[in-house]
């Protein structure tokens, strides 16, 4: 029986395909163990979404190698599809999978051991698992889950690929066009995971707002000429539709969703979402920035006063919403005046939780050809402004919270200033903590929130 350690850097959606690569790999007699010394196999799941990404995926490649010389080490996803000649010159990666090949590991795997076994000298690099996925004809690469890592909730991958283009972003390149999954097989995956005892799903895709644009064609009866197709596709709802679906699923009690497009979201969005009994009022909202003059650098498709009538939306239909986000600081030629420009749009929006990061320059895209880079110490210097912002933020929100009736979903114990808590979230992902030595994981707790703990837990009284 060989046995594989697994490694998993970057989103969510890669996190599912390294559980579905793991499961498949369980079911065809591998033996999983921990990353560390003594795998005969390593397989890294990279990712290239900034240059420490890259420079993560290579490292964690290289500790495979070094931890056992002789075990083949293989390199998956996204650093796979964007480095394709850095990976072919990498001593330490035997085989190479890319982001369309994933759901294939356990044919690729063999067949690499059948021919390493007939030809112990070969140290040939497998390129031919190396596809193209960028050339707009792929369709959705299906891969079904029935277990995840985590015992309360499980994510699931409904769609691939993004048309966005943003100036600053690779993951076009890595990922390729949108391609979305088919309603029956989502369906279906979520009530086996339902059946397996998962509580929570968590609805993932690398563009999620894009699901069901590579559905639509100019023969399609909605199609309007001159409208703008990714606009025209969130208004025939298909990312609604299939949630509503998700949501009539019996025994499922939580749908939480992945990062949205700003632009989906309307007043008839929003209001067929608050009609969901089971969704999650948690909302990632990606910004990048509070500048109009850098939003249209990066080649984002609204503006500031778009963003923050969406937000208002949201806070008008649900009440008091978990509303989190991305920025970006130190994008080629942000200005001083342009950073206090988002610096007041995130004081005035006032986010659950913001996502702060400094600007990567990756090869290949319009933003790393620009010649008015900005200084890494200036970009130091307004990630740690913002981040502490967001931390004043995310405690408020966290506070306003306390002598509210909450209700949580229990995962862990975990102890606390001496004492044993079993941690949980809310709806709103705001971490619930009770004090109590029974054994409460993935189970509900209705309670009073009466304190604020550490100013990171919501203390509940059941």
């Amino acid at each position: 029986m060989k046995k594989i350690a697994l490694h998993n850097l970057g989103c969510k959606v890669n996190s599912y395909e390294i559980e579905v690569m793991q499961e498949n790999l369980e079911k065809n007699g591998y033996k999983i163990v921990p990353f560390a010394p003594g795998a005969d196999i390593y397989i890294i799941n990279t990712c290239t979404v900034t240059n420490i990404a890259d420079r993560k995926s290579r490292q964690m490649l290289h500790k495979a190698k070094k931890m056992n010389p002789n075990a083949v080490v293989v390199a998956v996803g996204c650093y796979v599809q964007t480095g394709t000649e850095s990976v072919k010159q990498d001593e330490c990666i035997d085989l190479a999978v890319g982001n369309n090949k994933k759901k294939d590991i356990v044919s690729i795997l063999e067949e690499y051991l059948r021919e390493k076994e007939l030809n112990s000298q070969d140290k040939t690099l497998h390129e031919t698992t190396i596809l193209d996925i960028n050339d707009g004809k792929q369709e959705y690469e299906e891969m079904t889950l029935t277990h995840a890592g985590e015992h309360t909730r499980a994510h699931i991958k409904i769609q691939d690929g993004c048309n966005q283009f943003c100036s600053y972003c690779i993951i076009p390149y890595a990922r390729g066009r949108v391609r979305s999954r088919k309603e029956e097989d989502i369906l279906n995956e979520v009530k086996g995971l339902v059946a397996a005892g998962y509580q929570e799903i968590v609805v993932t895709g690398i563009h999620l707002s894009s699901y069901g644009l590579d559905f639509i064609h100019k023969g399609d009866g909605d199609y309007l000429q001159g409208v703008d197709i990714r606009t025209l596709v969130y208004r025939k709802g298909y990312l609604l539709d299939i949630l509503e679906k998700i949501n009539a699923i019996e025994g499922l009690k939580r749908i939480r969703i992945g990062s949205l497009e700003p632009r989906i979201i309307t007043e008839e969005f929003a209001n067929r979402l608050k009609k969901l009994d089971k969704l999650c009022p948690h909302f990632h909202l990606s910004l990048q920035s509070g500048c109009n003059e850098t939003l249209k650098r990066m080649n984002r498709h609204y503006t500031t006063e778009e963003f923050k009538e969406k937000v208002e939306i949201l806070r008008k239909v649900f009440e008091n919403p978990a509303i989190t986000t991305d920025v970006i600081v130190g994008f080629p030629g942000e200005t001083q005046e342009e950073f206090q420009e988002t610096y007041r749009f995130l004081e005035e929006i006032n986010f659950y939780e913001m996502h702060v990061f400094k600007y990567s320059k990756r090869q290949g895209t319009v933003a790393a050809a620009r010649k008015d880079h900005v200084d890494d110490r200036v970009k130091t210097e307004r990630s740690n402004v913002l981040l502490t912002m967001g931390q004043k933020q995310s405690v408020a929100y966290r506070r306003s919270l306390v002598g509210s009736k909450t209700e949580a979903l229990m995962e862990e114990e975990k102890e606390i200033q001496g004492k044993r808590y079993q941690i949980g979230y809310t709806k709103t992902y705001v971490k619930t903590a009770v004090e109590t030595t029974e054994n409460l994981s993935n189970q509900f707790i209705e309670g009073d929130a009466i304190a604020l703990l550490n100013d990171e837990y919501l203390l509940i009284k059941i």
